[in-house]
């Protein structure tokens, strides 16, 4: 097997800092991180972490909505690197609350003249990472001059979209999704409906329909997991750090969970390999 010479790829990380501060998702426990032992008299620093898996920049297994899986460990490493289209949603704009669909991706492919093709993974920039109060690149501030910790609008107003798109997804023969928000569904498909109530007729009045019309529960309840995890197609959400030097083009994409064994999701590093 022939060696790949790296020396002109630069790195980036698209991961999110975690830390105790990482919030967590409607009604899920935030991480909490304790000094088990400290330098100064154990002779060594070591700590004791407590965390849900959905938190920071973090890999869906199918096992999350889908069993029997797979699981995390379950699914192939050359499954998890390969290339990727980063489709900057903004352009368009897409913003608070707003419904994106197949069309916005394909008038992507016009306007950049670069074909998502079967096989690629999908990564969606919404522009909300700019938001998330680990956000820690100096690459999102050059680009959002809005840029700075608001979760409010992190976890209540960034963009998604409906079951339409998932099956957009399986007929274009998309690997798997990544996306620079909370979620890869729209936060009021989500938990989210339930725990704010008071702002569904603020998001009805932006997207100009009921939410029942948008997003049926049952039967469309996060569908971006439900209908996609059972055809195998799982992905990485909380995605960040460096993703604005990467916007609209095409990449080597990799996200590196730990081997977690009967896992359903777990913390990842994502990044691009960019060739010099």
């Amino acid at each position: 097997m022939q060696a790949v010479d790296f020396s002109r790829v630069r790195v980036l990380d698209l991961s999110q800092n975690f830390s105790v501060n990482s919030p967590p998702f409607a009604f899920y426990e935030g991480p909490t991180i304790k000094w088990v032992k400290k330098l100064a008299f154990e002779g060594v620093n070591a700590q004791l972490i407590s965390s849900t898996n959905h938190i920071a920049t973090h890999l869906d297994s199918p096992l999350h909505f889908h069993d029997p899986g797979p699981d995390v460990a379950g699914i192939p490493l050359p499954d998890l690197v390969g290339p990727a289209c980063v489709v900057d949603l903004q352009q368009f704009g897409i913003g608070d609350y707003d419904i994106y669909g197949p069309e916005h991706f394909e008038q992507w492919e016009k306007k950049h003249k670069i074909k998502i093709e079967r096989g690629n993974i999908l990564v969606i920039h919404t522009g909300y990472h700019a938001y998330y109060n680990e956000d820690w690149s100096p690459a999102t501030r050059e680009r959002h001059p809005d840029a700075g910790p608001n979760l409010p609008r992190s976890f209540l107003k960034h963009p998604g979209p409906r079951a339409e798109f998932c099956q957009w997804i399986l007929d274009r023969g998309i690997r798997w999704l990544a996306v620079d928000a909370i979620s890869t569904d729209h936060p009021f498909n989500t938990a989210v409906r339930r725990a704010r109530p008071d702002l569904i007729l603020e998001v009805e009045a932006k997207i100009g329909m009921p939410l029942e019309e948008a997003f049926p529960w049952p039967r469309d309840y996060q569908a971006t997991h439900t209908l996609l995890f059972p055809k195998g197609v799982y992905h990485v959400e909380n995605v960040g750090g460096e993703i604005d030097k990467v916007l609209d083009k095409r990449v080597w994409i990799g996200a590196f969970p730990f081997r977690f064994k009967g896992g359903e999701a777990a913390f990842c590093r994502f990044v691009a390999f960019v060739q010099e």
